[in-house]
């Protein structure tokens, strides 16, 4: 087929370069934003060039001259590979065999651009991905075929996205490739009464209340990291909850209750929290131990609440 790829970032890349390493289809044309100013090329332009194949940024996909462009390609085929910017249907339609998004969620389930923080967050234990015929609602639209991914107790948002979902999402690009090339990809549609929408998570999201269970605490720091970082505060500066642990402990709310060489704990609701990667202030990620060392943290010591 001749296909067209829209995408941004590292998985829009990897989806391109899968597909040209395949090497059974062609890829007439690679869509992706406009460059920022000061900021090197998106990934999937940068293997666009290096592949030589015709690169477009487009700010919009309405203008007459742009769709004029999308025909031109003679294109079977488009992906959706991690976008920002919206694909309408008089653009979707122009590929004679459609246009599929990936999600990286089990829709209708988490629609919207935090979907693979809020199900950690809420302690799912399982999530998934989702490619879908796109119409112009958001999230919605047919489904051509999905992949449930496990969440375990360690899991964070880093390892659920790049060690799952990113690399099925490629396999699941490339399985709906060849079932659009067979004629056999299947519209399932959505079960709206089933659907939920969540919006970005955002650093007002990311707070911790030690009032909280610690297992819930343990979630929200898993489900923010790396972004956006659960916090809380101490001598009222930020500190940014990484790497952490769910473990026992006694005392009082948001109190530190034990230190090690390599980290500290603090009190939650029916137990604690062990960190063991932090940021403090506007400084860098760093251990535990260096943060002990640096602020000389001690047993007592109160995260979350300004001080006396």
């Amino acid at each position: 087929m001749r296909i067209i790829i829209n995408g941004q970032q590292a998985f829009g890349r990897a989806c391109l370069e899968a597909i040209l390493e395949k090497g059974i289809d062609e890829v007439v044309a690679v869509y992706t934003a406009p460059d920022e100013a000061d900021k090197p090329y998106d990934p999937i332009k940068e293997a666009a060039i290096e592949a030589k194949l015709e690169v477009r940024q487009p700010n919009n996909f309405k203008d007459e001259d742009i769709l004029t462009e999308l025909k031109s390609w003679n294109a079977d085929f488009m992906i959706l590979a991690y976008v920002t910017i919206f694909v309408p249907e008089q653009a979707r339609n122009i590929p004679t065999l459609g246009t599929v998004c990936f999600h990286p969620s089990l829709l209708p389930l988490h629609r919207g651009p935090s979907s693979i923080n809020w199900p950690i967050i809420w302690g799912a234990k399982k999530t998934g991905l989702t490619i879908f015929w796109p119409d112009d609602g958001l999230d919605e639209g047919d489904i051509l075929l999905q992949q449930e991914i496990e969440i375990t107790e360690n899991d964070t948002l880093g390892s659920v996205y790049f060690n799952k979902i990113f690399p099925s999402g490629i396999e699941s690009i490339l399985g709906a490739i060849e079932l659009v090339r067979r004629g056999e990809a299947p519209r399932k549609p959505q079960n709206n009464s089933l659907a939920t929408y969540e919006s970005w998570c955002k650093k007002e999201n990311a707070e911790i209340d030690w009032q909280r269970s610690a297992s819930e605490v343990y979630n929200l720091v898993r489900g923010c990291n790396p972004q956006p970082g659960a916090w809380t505060t101490f001598n009222e500066e930020m500190v940014q909850i990484f790497d952490s642990e769910l473990v026992t402990g006694t005392g009082r709310i948001g109190r530190v209750c034990a230190v090690d060489k390599e980290s500290l704990t603090i009190n939650a609701g029916l137990g604690a929290i062990k960190v063991k990667r932090l940021r403090y202030g506007k400084g860098s990620k760093i251990k535990a131990a260096q943060f002990i060392e640096e602020q000389n943290i001690k047993i007592g010591d109160r995260f979350g609440l300004k001080s006396k």
